[in-house]
């Protein structure tokens, strides 16, 4: 019996092996992705590298890489969120004798984000874009359940639409005799076109309205997984790509009422729903698909400096709200129910003092990060000469981030419980580490 005993613990240990090489790996390049950010953010350079790996006749084929500090900033963002969650996972599906292959599907998720940041070429993009829409649904569609099913099949269908449209936009640029995004030439009938493309494209992958179906269902997979796809990879994968874009999509003068219109509406369905939700992921779910809108509004106001900047700040505190929310659940017997969850700021101090935090930051108070953000963007649409009816829906949208917002920390927080008299909570390091960093 010792001897088995001792097997077993031998061959769980060589099984969670690749987890720890993995975090290992993510920690190492994202020092060095982080270093390099800020050495290209203190100079303010932009580089681009150009490899031809063929010449077929007398056409070249060649891979262009662009080291810019956007790219190195939001690369470093993902990497930094993917190996907290792997450390996540470790306890929260730790009995999961597959959890490598969900470690590899992470690894996956975050090849086809870089993918996206560092090479701008369509052909790329579009693997890339296709890569984040088939490891979206196998990471959905985990716990093999008719709920999880029916989420990832809503997902895949959702981002199947995208990647269509991606190819459509790789046929609209034959006429340019390349697929670099960089060297696009000023065609006013074809910047039109692409730019209508690129909107549909970038909407289906950013969860706005009308496609935005698919992002409270995902929340069928597991907590890693919704903090890592609710905060830094997927749903930002078309506003960062509609960013890398911005420079000739700009150019069409209805560019921006499209954008400003499909995010105030999001904004605001979303408010709406999350004011009345119970399920504690999928609030934060609605939440994140209202900050979406609210960067979209952003860049419909002509900001994509500050959209950036909500992009950086929103995928860190989703991604601490999400693990945070993956404690509670722990705790509670695996129920999201949130009139299940109460009275924690004794047993859970770590968890609450960082829900407190976050919450208070996507409700723009003074002094944090999300005050600098929301602020700006209340302030300036003021400024802007912007129908009457969409600046009121603007404020709004802000007003119920603070309703939902401070229900859902005086229901977790201070509210009464009613879970069972003898359930142990506590506070594991593995859980409290990747909260605080």
């Amino acid at each position: 019996m010792a001897w088995q005993i001792s097997n077993l613990s031998s061959i769980r240990k060589n099984l969670h092996y690749p987890k720890t090489i993995s975090i290992r790996l993510l920690w190492r390049i994202f020092l060095l992705i982080a270093i390099s950010a800020i050495f290209v953010s203190y100079k303010n350079t932009t580089t681009i590298l150009e490899w031809s790996i063929i010449n077929i006749s007398i056409t070249p084929i060649n891979i262009i890489i662009i080291l810019d500090r956007k790219g190195l900033i939001f690369s470093s963002i993902v990497l930094l969120i993917s190996a907290n969650v792997i450390i996540f996972s470790s306890i929260y599906i730790s009995d999961d004798i597959f959890i490598d292959r969900f470690t590899i599907l992470v690894l996956l998720f975050v090849i086809s984000i870089n993918l996206l940041i560092f090479l701008p070429h369509f052909i790329i993009l579009l693997l890339g874009w296709d890569g984040l829409g088939i490891v979206s649904f196998i990471l959905v569609i985990y716990y093999q359940n008719p709920k999880s099913l029916a989420a990832g099949i809503i997902t895949a269908i959702t981002n199947r639409i995208g990647d269509v449209i991606i190819l459509l936009s790789i046929a609209l640029t034959l006429n340019q005799g390349h697929w670099r995004i960089i060297n696009i030439w000023d065609d006013i009938y074809f910047i039109q076109w692409q730019c209508y493309i690129i909107i549909i494209a970038a909407i289906t992958k950013r969860a706005q309205i009308p496609f935005s179906r698919w992002l409270p269902a995902a929340i069928a997979a597991p907590t890693p997984v919704s903090a890592l796809v609710h905060s830094s990879t997927l749903v930002t994968a078309g506003v960062f790509i509609l960013i890398r874009f911005y420079p000739f999509l700009h150019k069409v003068i209805i560019f921006n009422i499209i954008l400003l219109v499909f995010a105030v509406l999001t904004i605001l369905i979303a408010g709406i729903r999350a004011t009345t939700e119970c399920d504690i992921k999928k609030i934060i779910a609605l939440s994140t698909l209202r900050q979406l809108g609210i960067i979209i509004t952003r860049l419909g106001l002509n900001m994509p400096n500050l959209a950036y900047f909500h992009i950086i700040i929103h995928a860190l505190f989703k991604a601490l709200l999400f693990i945070c929310a993956g404690n509670l659940i722990i705790n509670h017997s695996h129920s999201q129910d949130l009139r299940w969850i109460g009275n924690i700021p004794n047993q859970l101090p770590t968890t609450s003092s960082c829900i407190i935090i976050a919450n208070m930051s996507l409700c723009g108070l003074p002094y944090l990060a999300g005050f600098y953000s929301k602020d700006h963007i209340l302030d300036s649409s003021l400024f802007y000469d912007n129908n009457f009816l969409i600046l009121s829906l603007i404020f709004l949208a802000v007003g119920l981030t603070s309703f939902y917002r401070v229900r859902f920390i005086l229901v977790t927080i201070w509210s009464s419980n009613i879970r069972e008299p003898y359930t142990n909570i506590n506070e594991s390091w593995i859980i409290t580490l990747p909260i605080i960093i």
